[in-house]
Protein backbone atom coordinates (compact mmCIF):
# COMPACT_ATOMS: atom_id res chain seq x y z
CA UNK A 1 0.00 0.00 0.00
CA UNK A 2 0.72 3.70 -0.37
CA UNK A 3 2.92 4.96 2.41
CA UNK A 4 4.11 9.00 2.64
CA UNK A 5 7.44 9.09 4.12
CA UNK A 6 6.91 12.79 5.57
CA UNK A 7 4.03 14.02 7.04
CA UNK A 8 2.33 16.65 4.83
CA UNK A 9 2.64 20.11 5.75
CA UNK A 10 0.11 22.64 5.22
CA UNK A 11 -0.23 26.60 6.19
CA UNK A 12 -3.72 26.17 8.30
CA UNK A 13 -2.48 22.93 10.20
CA UNK A 14 1.25 25.45 10.80
CA UNK A 15 -1.17 28.77 11.78
CA UNK A 16 -3.40 26.51 13.84
CA UNK A 17 -0.72 24.57 16.07
CA UNK A 18 0.67 28.19 17.23
CA UNK A 19 -2.56 29.70 17.21
CA UNK A 20 -3.07 31.72 20.50
CA UNK A 21 -6.49 31.79 19.97
CA UNK A 22 -7.53 28.74 20.17
CA UNK A 23 -9.98 27.35 23.02
CA UNK A 24 -8.71 25.11 26.04
CA UNK A 25 -10.15 21.81 25.72
CA UNK A 26 -12.13 22.21 29.47
CA UNK A 27 -13.49 25.71 28.53
CA UNK A 28 -16.42 26.55 26.90
CA UNK A 29 -16.04 26.88 23.60
CA UNK A 30 -16.64 30.07 21.68
CA UNK A 31 -15.23 31.68 18.57
CA UNK A 32 -13.15 34.99 19.29
CA UNK A 33 -14.68 37.88 16.99
CA UNK A 34 -11.23 38.40 16.21
CA UNK A 35 -11.35 35.17 14.39
CA UNK A 36 -14.64 36.05 12.23
CA UNK A 37 -14.53 36.79 8.41
CA UNK A 38 -16.69 39.23 6.94
CA UNK A 39 -19.41 36.72 6.66
CA UNK A 40 -19.29 35.91 10.11
CA UNK A 41 -17.80 32.67 9.82
CA UNK A 42 -14.69 32.24 11.36
CA UNK A 43 -11.33 33.17 9.01
CA UNK A 44 -10.23 29.91 6.60
CA UNK A 45 -7.10 29.75 8.76
CA UNK A 46 -8.96 29.30 11.79
CA UNK A 47 -11.11 26.33 10.04
CA UNK A 48 -10.56 23.02 10.39
CA UNK A 49 -11.17 21.30 7.23
CA UNK A 50 -12.46 17.55 8.20
CA UNK A 51 -12.15 14.07 6.19
CA UNK A 52 -14.08 11.01 7.01
CA UNK A 53 -13.60 7.46 5.78
CA UNK A 54 -16.66 5.02 6.81
CA UNK A 55 -19.79 7.14 6.37
CA UNK A 56 -22.36 4.52 8.78
CA UNK A 57 -23.94 5.32 11.79
CA UNK A 58 -20.98 6.36 14.38
CA UNK A 59 -19.36 8.21 11.41
CA UNK A 60 -22.36 10.42 10.92
CA UNK A 61 -22.42 10.86 14.44
CA UNK A 62 -19.41 12.12 14.81
CA UNK A 63 -19.10 14.04 11.73
CA UNK A 64 -22.63 16.09 13.07
CA UNK A 65 -21.04 16.49 16.53
CA UNK A 66 -17.85 18.10 14.72
CA UNK A 67 -19.86 20.22 11.99
CA UNK A 68 -22.42 21.85 14.44
CA UNK A 69 -19.40 24.67 15.29
CA UNK A 70 -18.68 26.63 12.54
CA UNK A 71 -14.84 26.52 12.87
CA UNK A 72 -15.70 22.91 11.25
CA UNK A 73 -16.17 21.91 7.58
CA UNK A 74 -16.47 19.05 6.06
CA UNK A 75 -13.68 18.81 2.69
CA UNK A 76 -13.46 15.08 2.23
CA UNK A 77 -15.72 11.95 2.19
CA UNK A 78 -14.44 8.61 1.81
CA UNK A 79 -16.57 5.24 1.60
CA UNK A 80 -16.67 2.28 -0.27
CA UNK A 81 -20.49 1.96 -0.51
CA UNK A 82 -21.57 5.15 -2.84
CA UNK A 83 -25.23 4.69 -1.40
CA UNK A 84 -23.44 5.61 2.04
CA UNK A 85 -21.51 8.35 0.68
CA UNK A 86 -22.87 10.41 -2.40
CA UNK A 87 -25.79 11.42 0.11
CA UNK A 88 -23.33 13.14 2.23
CA UNK A 89 -21.30 14.78 -0.49
CA UNK A 90 -24.50 16.03 -2.01
CA UNK A 91 -25.28 17.84 1.34
CA UNK A 92 -21.89 18.87 1.73
CA UNK A 93 -21.32 19.89 -2.37
CA UNK A 94 -19.88 23.38 -1.57
CA UNK A 95 -17.32 22.45 0.38
CA UNK A 96 -16.71 18.61 0.08
CA UNK A 97 -15.61 15.77 -2.28
CA UNK A 98 -16.43 12.00 -2.83
CA UNK A 99 -13.41 9.24 -2.94
CA UNK A 100 -13.86 5.49 -2.36
CA UNK A 101 -10.21 4.85 -2.06
CA UNK A 102 -9.23 6.33 1.61
CA UNK A 103 -5.25 6.87 0.42
CA UNK A 104 -6.68 9.80 -2.16
CA UNK A 105 -8.29 10.93 0.86
CA UNK A 106 -5.41 11.05 2.84
CA UNK A 107 -3.37 12.33 -0.12
CA UNK A 108 -4.88 15.99 0.03
CA UNK A 109 -3.10 19.03 1.25
CA UNK A 110 -6.72 20.89 2.16
CA UNK A 111 -7.53 18.09 4.90
CA UNK A 112 -6.19 18.64 8.35
CA UNK A 113 -7.99 15.72 10.23
CA UNK A 114 -10.03 12.91 9.43
CA UNK A 115 -12.63 10.76 11.17
CA UNK A 116 -11.78 6.85 10.92
CA UNK A 117 -15.44 5.23 11.20
CA UNK A 118 -14.64 2.09 9.57
CA UNK A 119 -15.47 -1.66 10.48
CA UNK A 120 -12.46 -2.60 12.84
CA UNK A 121 -10.62 -4.62 11.21
CA UNK A 122 -9.61 -1.14 9.26
CA UNK A 123 -8.50 0.60 11.87
CA UNK A 124 -4.95 0.11 12.56
CA UNK A 125 -3.63 0.40 8.70
CA UNK A 126 -5.60 3.75 8.61
CA UNK A 127 -4.52 5.08 11.37
CA UNK A 128 -1.10 4.89 10.79
CA UNK A 129 -1.64 5.88 7.23
CA UNK A 130 -3.67 8.85 8.19
CA UNK A 131 -0.85 10.16 10.77
CA UNK A 132 1.78 9.06 8.14
CA UNK A 133 0.44 11.76 6.07
CA UNK A 134 0.02 14.33 8.76
CA UNK A 135 -3.57 14.07 10.08
CA UNK A 136 -4.67 14.14 12.97
CA UNK A 137 -7.49 11.63 13.53
CA UNK A 138 -10.35 10.76 15.62
CA UNK A 139 -10.37 7.04 15.48
CA UNK A 140 -14.19 5.24 16.44
CA UNK A 141 -13.23 2.04 18.90
CA UNK A 142 -12.13 -0.47 18.95
CA UNK A 143 -9.07 1.23 18.38
CA UNK A 144 -7.64 -2.15 17.15
CA UNK A 145 -8.08 -6.18 17.05
CA UNK A 146 -4.76 -7.34 18.49
CA UNK A 147 -1.80 -6.17 20.71
CA UNK A 148 0.66 -5.31 18.02
CA UNK A 149 -1.91 -3.26 16.58
CA UNK A 150 -2.65 -1.14 20.03
CA UNK A 151 1.33 -0.82 20.03
CA UNK A 152 1.94 0.36 16.59
CA UNK A 153 -1.16 2.75 16.47
CA UNK A 154 0.14 4.05 19.61
CA UNK A 155 3.84 4.26 18.50
CA UNK A 156 2.88 5.49 15.12
CA UNK A 157 1.09 8.68 16.36
CA UNK A 158 3.68 9.82 18.60
CA UNK A 159 6.47 9.19 16.48
CA UNK A 160 4.29 11.58 13.48
CA UNK A 161 3.86 14.22 16.43
CA UNK A 162 -0.43 13.70 15.77
CA UNK A 163 -3.14 14.55 17.98
CA UNK A 164 -5.38 11.61 18.05
CA UNK A 165 -9.25 10.87 20.15
CA UNK A 166 -10.59 7.53 20.76
CA UNK A 167 -14.09 7.51 19.76
CA UNK A 168 -15.03 6.15 23.55
CA UNK A 169 -17.72 9.37 24.29
CA UNK A 170 -18.93 8.35 27.01
CA UNK A 171 -15.42 9.18 28.30
CA UNK A 172 -17.03 12.33 28.38
CA UNK A 173 -19.80 11.93 30.48
CA UNK A 174 -20.89 13.87 33.64
CA UNK A 175 -21.61 10.81 35.56
CA UNK A 176 -18.24 9.31 34.82
CA UNK A 177 -16.22 12.59 35.71
CA UNK A 178 -18.98 12.02 39.55
CA UNK A 179 -17.51 8.47 39.93
CA UNK A 180 -14.16 9.06 39.27
CA UNK A 181 -14.00 11.92 42.21
CA UNK A 182 -15.67 9.21 44.46
CA UNK A 183 -12.97 6.73 43.48
CA UNK A 184 -10.08 9.12 44.34
CA UNK A 185 -11.51 10.79 47.29
CA UNK A 186 -10.36 7.43 49.04
CA UNK A 187 -13.65 7.79 50.99
CA UNK A 188 -14.32 3.91 49.98
CA UNK A 189 -11.16 2.96 51.06
CA UNK A 190 -8.71 0.42 48.77
CA UNK A 191 -10.72 -1.12 46.07
CA UNK A 192 -9.87 -5.16 45.47
CA UNK A 193 -12.26 -5.89 42.78
CA UNK A 194 -13.96 -4.31 40.03
CA UNK A 195 -16.61 -6.13 37.99
CA UNK A 196 -17.80 -4.99 34.19
CA UNK A 197 -20.25 -6.41 31.89
CA UNK A 198 -22.51 -5.73 29.03
CA UNK A 199 -25.36 -8.52 28.43
CA UNK A 200 -27.91 -8.97 25.93
CA UNK A 201 -30.42 -12.01 24.64
CA UNK A 202 -29.80 -12.12 21.00
CA UNK A 203 -31.72 -15.55 21.07
CA UNK A 204 -31.62 -19.01 19.15
CA UNK A 205 -31.23 -17.14 16.24
CA UNK A 206 -28.46 -14.52 16.65
CA UNK A 207 -28.91 -11.71 14.00
CA UNK A 208 -30.10 -14.39 11.49
CA UNK A 209 -29.55 -15.80 7.99
CA UNK A 210 -28.39 -13.50 5.22
CA UNK A 211 -29.51 -14.75 1.55
CA UNK A 212 -26.49 -15.66 -0.40
CA UNK A 213 -26.18 -12.43 -3.00
CA UNK A 214 -23.66 -10.91 -4.93
CA UNK A 215 -22.85 -7.67 -3.24
CA UNK A 216 -24.42 -4.40 -4.36
CA UNK A 217 -23.21 -2.85 -7.83
CA UNK A 218 -22.49 0.52 -5.90
CA UNK A 219 -20.19 -1.14 -3.26
CA UNK A 220 -16.44 -2.41 -3.83
CA UNK A 221 -16.59 -5.73 -1.31
CA UNK A 222 -13.15 -6.63 -1.85
CA UNK A 223 -12.00 -3.04 -0.95
CA UNK A 224 -14.50 -2.97 2.35
CA UNK A 225 -12.52 -6.77 2.99
CA UNK A 226 -9.41 -5.15 2.85
CA UNK A 227 -6.44 -6.95 5.07
CA UNK A 228 -9.03 -9.50 6.91
CA UNK A 229 -9.98 -12.95 5.33
CA UNK A 230 -12.04 -13.11 2.55
CA UNK A 231 -15.40 -14.38 2.21
CA UNK A 232 -18.66 -13.96 0.21
CA UNK A 233 -20.66 -11.03 0.73
CA UNK A 234 -23.05 -10.62 3.59
CA UNK A 235 -25.57 -8.37 3.79
CA UNK A 236 -26.37 -9.06 7.42
CA UNK A 237 -21.90 -8.23 7.92
CA UNK A 238 -22.23 -5.24 5.83
CA UNK A 239 -25.08 -3.38 7.46
CA UNK A 240 -23.85 -2.08 10.31
CA UNK A 241 -21.39 -2.00 13.87
CA UNK A 242 -24.03 -3.68 15.63
CA UNK A 243 -23.90 -6.89 13.16
CA UNK A 244 -19.76 -5.87 13.00
CA UNK A 245 -19.91 -7.57 16.65
CA UNK A 246 -20.90 -11.12 15.62
CA UNK A 247 -18.10 -11.43 13.26
CA UNK A 248 -15.05 -12.37 14.86
CA UNK A 249 -12.26 -11.36 12.05
CA UNK A 250 -14.24 -7.82 11.43
CA UNK A 251 -14.27 -7.04 14.87
CA UNK A 252 -12.91 -9.60 17.26
CA UNK A 253 -17.11 -9.76 18.93
CA UNK A 254 -18.82 -7.75 21.54
CA UNK A 255 -16.03 -7.77 24.10
CA UNK A 256 -13.67 -4.86 22.03
CA UNK A 257 -17.49 -3.82 20.42
CA UNK A 258 -18.39 -2.52 24.41
CA UNK A 259 -15.73 -3.37 26.86
CA UNK A 260 -13.45 -0.08 25.42
CA UNK A 261 -17.10 2.28 26.99
CA UNK A 262 -16.83 0.16 30.42
CA UNK A 263 -13.75 -0.70 31.28
CA UNK A 264 -12.44 2.47 30.27
CA UNK A 265 -13.78 4.00 33.93
CA UNK A 266 -11.76 1.79 35.88
CA UNK A 267 -8.36 2.42 34.21
CA UNK A 268 -9.55 5.78 34.19
CA UNK A 269 -10.51 6.17 37.99
CA UNK A 270 -7.72 4.07 39.33
CA UNK A 271 -5.21 4.82 37.21
CA UNK A 272 -4.30 1.88 35.72
CA UNK A 273 -1.96 0.86 34.07
CA UNK A 274 -1.31 -2.54 31.75
CA UNK A 275 -2.38 -6.04 33.53
CA UNK A 276 0.25 -8.17 34.19
CA UNK A 277 -2.17 -11.49 33.62
CA UNK A 278 -4.54 -11.33 31.28
CA UNK A 279 -7.63 -14.69 31.13
CA UNK A 280 -10.40 -15.11 29.12
CA UNK A 281 -12.58 -18.47 28.53
CA UNK A 282 -15.68 -18.78 26.80
CA UNK A 283 -17.19 -19.99 23.55
CA UNK A 284 -20.16 -19.45 21.39
CA UNK A 285 -22.39 -21.94 23.33
CA UNK A 286 -25.64 -21.41 21.94
CA UNK A 287 -26.88 -18.61 19.51
CA UNK A 288 -27.19 -19.43 16.16
CA UNK A 289 -27.31 -17.53 13.27
CA UNK A 290 -24.67 -16.04 10.80
CA UNK A 291 -21.34 -14.99 12.25
CA UNK A 292 -18.27 -16.84 14.64
CA UNK A 293 -17.97 -14.51 17.46
CA UNK A 294 -18.67 -15.94 21.34
CA UNK A 295 -21.87 -15.28 22.62
CA UNK A 296 -20.30 -15.87 26.10
CA UNK A 297 -16.30 -14.28 27.47
CA UNK A 298 -15.43 -14.17 31.37
CA UNK A 299 -11.88 -12.19 31.16
CA UNK A 300 -9.92 -11.66 34.37
CA UNK A 301 -7.43 -9.48 34.27
CA UNK A 302 -4.47 -9.28 37.12
CA UNK A 303 -2.86 -5.59 38.05
CA UNK A 304 -0.48 -5.01 40.86
CA UNK A 305 -3.12 -5.24 43.95
CA UNK A 306 -6.25 -5.56 42.13
CA UNK A 307 -8.38 -8.16 40.26
CA UNK A 308 -10.95 -6.49 37.40
CA UNK A 309 -13.60 -8.99 35.75
CA UNK A 310 -15.30 -8.28 32.59
CA UNK A 311 -18.44 -10.97 31.92
CA UNK A 312 -19.85 -10.46 27.75
CA UNK A 313 -23.23 -12.51 26.95
CA UNK A 314 -25.48 -12.29 24.13
CA UNK A 315 -27.76 -15.23 25.24
CA UNK A 316 -28.54 -13.88 28.93
CA UNK A 317 -29.41 -10.47 30.32
CA UNK A 318 -29.70 -10.60 33.73
CA UNK A 319 -27.33 -7.51 35.14
CA UNK A 320 -28.02 -7.60 38.54
CA UNK A 321 -28.75 -4.17 39.96
CA UNK A 322 -29.19 -3.16 35.91
CA UNK A 323 -32.32 -4.74 35.05
CA UNK A 324 -33.52 -8.63 34.77
CA UNK A 325 -36.60 -9.94 32.98
CA UNK A 326 -37.16 -8.23 29.53
CA UNK A 327 -34.27 -8.68 27.32
CA UNK A 328 -32.17 -5.98 26.97
CA UNK A 329 -28.58 -4.94 26.45
CA UNK A 330 -27.51 -3.82 29.86
CA UNK A 331 -24.08 -2.73 31.06
CA UNK A 332 -22.36 -2.41 34.47
CA UNK A 333 -19.73 -1.19 36.63
CA UNK A 334 -19.07 -2.59 40.24
CA UNK A 335 -15.93 -1.01 42.28
CA UNK A 336 -15.50 -3.27 45.45
CA UNK A 337 -13.61 -1.18 48.27
CA UNK A 338 -12.82 -1.79 51.92
CA UNK A 339 -15.31 0.84 53.28
CA UNK A 340 -18.15 0.26 50.24
CA UNK A 341 -19.16 -0.51 47.12
CA UNK A 342 -20.11 1.93 43.82
CA UNK A 343 -21.73 0.52 40.99
CA UNK A 344 -22.83 3.04 37.95
CA UNK A 345 -24.03 2.73 34.35
CA UNK A 346 -23.84 5.15 31.92
CA UNK A 347 -26.18 7.39 33.16
CA UNK A 348 -26.22 6.63 37.48
CA UNK A 349 -24.03 5.73 40.38
CA UNK A 350 -24.37 4.39 43.86
CA UNK A 351 -22.69 4.16 46.84
CA UNK A 352 -23.59 1.18 49.11
CA UNK A 353 -22.02 1.35 52.36
CA UNK A 354 -20.12 -1.71 54.41
CA UNK A 355 -21.74 -0.92 57.59
CA UNK A 356 -20.55 1.61 59.74
CA UNK A 357 -17.18 1.96 57.85
CA UNK A 358 -17.87 3.86 55.31
CA UNK A 359 -17.90 7.90 57.53
CA UNK A 360 -19.24 9.95 54.84
CA UNK A 361 -21.25 8.66 52.24
CA UNK A 362 -22.29 12.39 50.81
CA UNK A 363 -21.11 12.95 47.37
CA UNK A 364 -17.11 14.58 46.92
CA UNK A 365 -17.21 18.30 45.87
CA UNK A 366 -16.60 18.25 41.55
CA UNK A 367 -13.17 18.75 40.95
CA UNK A 368 -12.97 17.65 37.45
CA UNK A 369 -14.20 19.96 34.97
CA UNK A 370 -16.90 19.12 32.39
CA UNK A 371 -16.16 18.65 28.58
CA UNK A 372 -17.46 20.09 25.95
CA UNK A 373 -17.54 17.33 24.29
CA UNK A 374 -15.55 14.40 22.68
CA UNK A 375 -15.79 15.35 19.47
CA UNK A 376 -15.34 18.92 20.41
CA UNK A 377 -12.13 18.02 22.53
CA UNK A 378 -10.64 16.72 19.75
CA UNK A 379 -10.97 19.58 17.57
CA UNK A 380 -9.59 21.77 20.36
CA UNK A 381 -6.80 19.70 20.14
CA UNK A 382 -6.28 19.78 17.26
CA UNK A 383 -5.62 23.78 17.57
CA UNK A 384 -3.98 23.73 20.74
CA UNK A 385 -2.02 20.56 20.21
CA UNK A 386 -2.65 19.75 23.42
CA UNK A 387 -3.25 16.02 24.16
CA UNK A 388 -7.15 15.13 23.90
CA UNK A 389 -8.62 12.50 27.38
CA UNK A 390 -8.89 9.60 25.35
CA UNK A 391 -5.63 10.14 23.18
CA UNK A 392 -3.83 7.32 22.57
CA UNK A 393 -1.28 7.55 25.14
CA UNK A 394 -4.55 7.17 27.53
CA UNK A 395 -6.29 4.42 25.76
CA UNK A 396 -3.80 1.94 24.68
CA UNK A 397 -4.08 0.66 28.32
CA UNK A 398 -7.78 0.20 27.58
CA UNK A 399 -7.09 -1.45 24.23
CA UNK A 400 -4.46 -3.37 25.26
CA UNK A 401 -6.14 -5.00 28.39
CA UNK A 402 -8.66 -5.83 25.43
CA UNK A 403 -6.47 -7.57 22.78
CA UNK A 404 -4.90 -9.62 25.48
CA UNK A 405 -7.99 -10.77 26.28
CA UNK A 406 -8.86 -11.98 23.07
CA UNK A 407 -5.73 -13.54 22.45
CA UNK A 408 -6.01 -15.41 25.56
CA UNK A 409 -9.48 -16.30 24.21
CA UNK A 410 -7.78 -17.83 21.07
CA UNK A 411 -5.12 -19.52 22.96
CA UNK A 412 -7.20 -21.02 25.86
CA UNK A 413 -4.85 -20.34 28.12
CA UNK A 414 -3.55 -17.02 30.40
CA UNK A 415 -1.19 -14.37 28.74
CA UNK A 416 1.44 -12.57 30.66
CA UNK A 417 2.68 -9.24 30.17
CA UNK A 418 5.74 -7.17 30.89
CA UNK A 419 4.74 -3.53 30.82
CA UNK A 420 8.36 -2.69 31.12
CA UNK A 421 9.33 -4.42 27.97
CA UNK A 422 5.68 -4.11 26.41
CA UNK A 423 6.55 -8.08 25.46
CA UNK A 424 4.40 -11.14 26.10
CA UNK A 425 6.54 -13.21 28.55
CA UNK A 426 7.24 -16.75 28.12
CA UNK A 427 4.80 -17.76 25.28
CA UNK A 428 6.07 -18.27 21.94
CA UNK A 429 2.84 -18.78 20.55
CA UNK A 430 1.41 -15.65 22.21
CA UNK A 431 3.90 -13.49 20.46
CA UNK A 432 3.21 -15.45 16.86
CA UNK A 433 -0.58 -14.88 17.36
CA UNK A 434 -0.23 -11.27 19.03
CA UNK A 435 0.13 -9.84 15.32
CA UNK A 436 -2.41 -10.47 12.31
CA UNK A 437 -1.62 -11.63 9.06
CA UNK A 438 -3.29 -9.49 6.79
CA UNK A 439 -4.40 -10.39 3.37
CA UNK A 440 -2.18 -9.54 0.20
CA UNK A 441 -0.89 -6.57 -0.50
CA UNK A 442 -1.40 -5.36 2.67
CA UNK A 443 1.22 -5.94 5.05
CA UNK A 444 1.52 -5.17 8.91
CA UNK A 445 3.31 -2.09 9.83
CA UNK A 446 6.25 -3.89 11.43
CA UNK A 447 8.42 -0.47 11.49
CA UNK A 448 6.40 0.97 14.65
CA UNK A 449 7.62 -2.19 16.55
CA UNK A 450 11.27 -2.37 16.09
Amino acid sequence: MDTHDKPATHTRRTFLQTAGAATAIAAPYFVPASALGLDGKPAPSERISLGIIGTNGMGQANLRACLQYPDVELTAVCDVWRRRMDPLVAQHKATAIGHTDYRELLSREDVDAVIIATPPHWHTLMAIEAVEAGKDIYLQKPMTLYPDETLAVRNAVNQHNRISQIGTQIHASSNYRRVVEWIRSGRLGPVGVVRTFNVMNQGPNGIGHAPQQDAPSDLDWQRWLGPAPAIEYNSLLAADSYNHCSFWDYSGGWTPGMAPHIIDLPIWALELGVPTVTSCSGGRYMVGGDGDAPDTQEVIWQYPNLTMHWSMSTCNSFAFDFGRGEPARRIGTYFHALNGTLYNDYSMHEVVAEGGLLEDNSSPPQSIEASPGHEREWIDSVKTRKEPSCGVNYHYKVDLALTLANLSYKLGRSVRFDSATEKIVDDDEAVRLARPTYRAPWKFPTQYLS
